[in-house]
This record gives structure tokens, C-alpha cells and sequence, in this order.
């Protein structure tokens, strides 16, 4: 067991000073959790006395983040390209050209560029947070072939990362793609940095996320109250109720996962039943019978409320109608998934100034999810798109890998020149 200071935190750890209501902070903190970086964080509102600390940090300013590494250096307010600089994180691609982009760094976009390098092509993977994308803040992988005992995500999303590595996967962290244009016969990838990579195939492979509620102060509350990561954020309840908002798969499970850290789980669930598998069920049931866990069933969240946190969650019973307000020191909410096309819808709002580089708009459906043919081409002639960001994905991490492999094929004979 690693040594402690006299004030608890770990001195093999960077610590995080700040406050929960800080966006800054709120987004630090998630960029550490993505990247699987372990960190003691210290809330200045709730340890006033550790401002002096900042301070003299500073030299008498106190801005917030304030992150103290272990070998005594320190950044202030740094933008995530900072924090994976100094973590040693790559953030600038070794060539202007590719074979083959591929953004996302999920199963899904390693799967296809494990496929493409050992095809002889040479491959770039960008992804905007960890690579091992949703996959790696999983608890439990229990439903992939080949793992018997199960795996743990950050264990699965490591195997898939050096496994590309053996075969000369380039792969960029922490790096927003912001445009997709044309430049003759190839793709141009722009990124929030400012650089750009030339490629003759490229692959959207960008992913899912879990949606929001829609409730007034979410936004607000996010990283202060309001989570979406168990395994990211649980560590922070040890000891104290939260409640889950969900009734599939990833809210029993994660449901389930943070009894490890707090005393009980309240799960709320606007159905009347769980959607989740036979497995997750019993899981609950018995958490249910031991007093650890409670399900409220055909419940909704209507409001958020609290001063620079969470403090109050009213829900509703939606048969009767009836309010009633509890207080969980968190809200994990699992309710579905959202694809990770943002930036997409975005992209005119980026176009290149250079008037060789013709911008492009990627079909989406209703949703916001990449419309594509049966070879996972999308309307864009040598961009594809695969894995739960594309229509009809089924957002399971088997058919995200396998779809991943058969957009690399297709990309395969699109660089053969015989699709196009």
C-alpha cells in the first residue's frame, strides 16, 4: 500500500484542487477518469484551508484547477492537450499523410485499424478522450466470446490497444477532430489543435455516449452531483446513498458495481419492469432482499436542485403523479445512448479557409446517427462509419468489434480502387 501524508492523499498521485461547481475542474476530472489516471482530489469548498496551499502554488493567486504532480510541478487551468502533454500523452500524429483515419479509439476503430495495419496500410487512430473508448470505463465485460470469467474493461481495452501497437498502429489521444473535408482524390481530418492528416480512406468510428436527462441544471450539476461514469466517479460516495437512473443492462450493472463504494443504491426506473438481462436481474433481486439496494419503478426525474451542487432530486411517480424530493449525494444516470456525432453537425462551422480543401456533410438520420450502405460506406466517397455510431448499430461491444472488421474490408477493397 502506497504511503500517506498526513492529510490523506496519496504522494504517489497528482492531486486535483478545486471545487465542484468549477467547469474547468468538472472537465479535468473527466479527462483524468477517461485516460484511467488514478488522482486525489481536494474540494476547496469543502477544505477551505487547502486555498493556502493553492496559494502559495501560485505564489499567491488561486485559480482553479490547480493539479500538483508528484515530482512538484504544477499546472494551472490547463486545456486537456496540456494535461496529456505533461502526462506524456502523444497529441501530434509523425506524418501529414495515412492510408487510413480512423476516428475513435473504441473497439469499434481499433478493431478496423488492427485490420487495415495488418493489411500493409498505414494507419492512424485519433481519439478524442482514452483509447479503449466507452469500453474501458466498463466494470465487467461478462458477454464477450472468449473471456469465461468475464473481463474487466480497462483489462480488454489494454489487450485491443497493444495488440494494435504490435502492428504499428499509430494512435493520437486527446485530440478533437473538428472538420472532414475534400482535397482532390483525399480526405482531410482537422483537428481542435489546429493540425490536419491527409488520408486516402477514413473511418467514423466515434461511438456512443449516454444521454442526458433534459432536466433544468443537468448541465450544471454534471461532475457535481450528476454522473455518467460509475467507475470514473463512484470512488468519490464511499460510504453514502446514490441513486441510479435506468433500467437496462448498464444501469443494473453499474448499479450493482457502486456498492462497492457506497452504503446504497436506489434505482429508478421509468418502467415497470427492468429491461436488463437475466443476470443483471438477479444481481438486483438479491441486492434488493439484503437491503442494499431499492427500486422505484415507474419513476422519473423532473427536477435538480441545489445551490453549486446537487443537493435535492425531485421525482415523480408516473402512474399516481406524485412528487416527492429525496437527497442521494450523487445521480448516475444511465438512460440510453446518444451517438458521438457533434462534430459532425458542426462541421460547417469549421470549413478550411484554403479553397482546395471541399467541405463535406455527412448523411445523418433522425437521431444524429451515420446514415451508411451495406459496406458501411457513408454518403461521402471513401468515409465510412461503423459501431454504435451508425444506424442500426445494436451498441453491444461484440457487434461494435465485428463491425469494425467488416468496415476495414470494405475499406480494403475501396483502396483496391475496385468500390468507389
Amino acid at each position: 500500500m502506497a504511503d500517506q501524508h498526513e492529510d490523506g492523499l496519496d504522494p504517489n498521485l497528482l492531486t486535483v484542487y478545486g471545487a465542484s461547481w468549477c467547469p474547468d475542474c468538472k472537465r479535468s476530472k473527466q479527462f483524468l477518469g477517461e485516460q484511467r489516471i488514478k488522482y486525489n482530489w481536494v474540494d476547496l469548498e469543502q477544505q477551505p484551508e487547502a486555498a493556502q496551499i493553492v496559494q502559495s502554488l501560485q505564489g499567491g493567486r488561486q485559480s482553479i484547477p490547480t493539479i500538483l504532480f508528484p515530482d512538484g510541478s504544477v499546472l494551472v487551468e490547463p486545456s486537456n492537450a496540456e494535461l496529456a502533454r505533461k502526462l506524456g500523452i502523444s497529441t501530434k500524429a509523425m506524418c501529414p499523410f495515412y492510408d487510413v483515419i480512423i476516428i475513435g479509439g473504441g473497439p469499434t476503430g481499433l478493431s478496423a485499424a488492427i485490420y487495415t495495419a495488418r493489411d500493409g496500410h498505414n494507419t492512424l487512430v485519433i481519439e478524442r478522450a482514452a483509447i479503449g473508448g466507452q469500453a474501458a470505463t466498463t466494470e465487467q465485460v461478462d458477454n464477450y466470446p472468449g473471456f469465461p470469467e468475464g473481463v474487466s474493461g480497462d483489462d480488454f481495452a489494454a489487450r485491443m490497444k497493444r495488440q494494435a501497437a504490435r502492428f504499428e498502429v499509430e494512435m493520437l489521444e486527446a485530440q478533437e477532430v473538428t472538420n472532414i473535408a475534400h482535397d482532390g482524390n483525399y480526405l482531410v481530418v482537422s483537428t481542435a489543435t489546429g493540425d490536419e492528416y491527409s488520408a486516402a480512406a477514413a473511418l467514423i468510428a466515434t461511438g456512443s455516449n449516454y444521454k442526458r436527462l433534459g432536466v433544468a441544471n443537468e448541465t450544471e450539476f454534471t461532475g457535481a452531483g450528476v454522473h455518467y461514469c460509475a467507475t470514473c466517479d463512484g470512488p468519490f460516495y464511499k460510504g453514502r446513498e446514490v441513486a441510479v437512473v435506468g433500467g437496462g443492462n448498464s444501469a443494473a450493472e453499474e448499479g450493482v458495481f457502486l456498492l462497492r463504494f457506497a452504503s446504497k443504491v436506489t434505482l429508478l426506473v421509468r418502467g415497470d419492469h427492468l429491461d436488463a438481462s437475466k443476470v443483471a436481474q438477479n444481481k438486483v433481486d438479491d441486492l434488493v432482499r439484503e437491503g442494499r439496494m431499492t427500486v422505484l419503478y415507474n419513476t422519473e426525474v423532473v427536477a435538480l436542485r441545489g445551490a453549486k451542487r446537487l443537493e435535492t432530486t425531485v421525482i415523480r411517480d408516473r402512474s399516481s403523479g406524485v412528487e416527492q424530493e429525496i437527497t442521494p449525494a450523487a445521480l448516475f444516470v444511465f438512460i440510453g445512448f446518444s451517438p458521438n456525432t457533434g462534430f459532425l453537425k458542426q462541421m460547417a462551422a469549421h470549413l478550411h479557409a484554403d479553397a482546395s480543401h471541399q467541405p463535406v456533410s455527412v448523411a445523418l438520420d433522425a437521431q444524429g446517427s451515420v446514415l451508411t450502405n451495406a459496406g458501411f460506406e457513408t454518403n461521402v466517397p471513401g468515409l465510412f462509419a461503423a459501431g454504435d455510431v451508425r444506424t442500426g448499430s445494436t451498441k453491444q461491444i461484440a457487434s461494435a468489434v465485428g463491425e469494425g472488421a467488416t468496415a476495414a474490408l470494405m475499406i480494403r477493397e475501396y483502396l483496391k480502387g475496385e468500390v468507389g
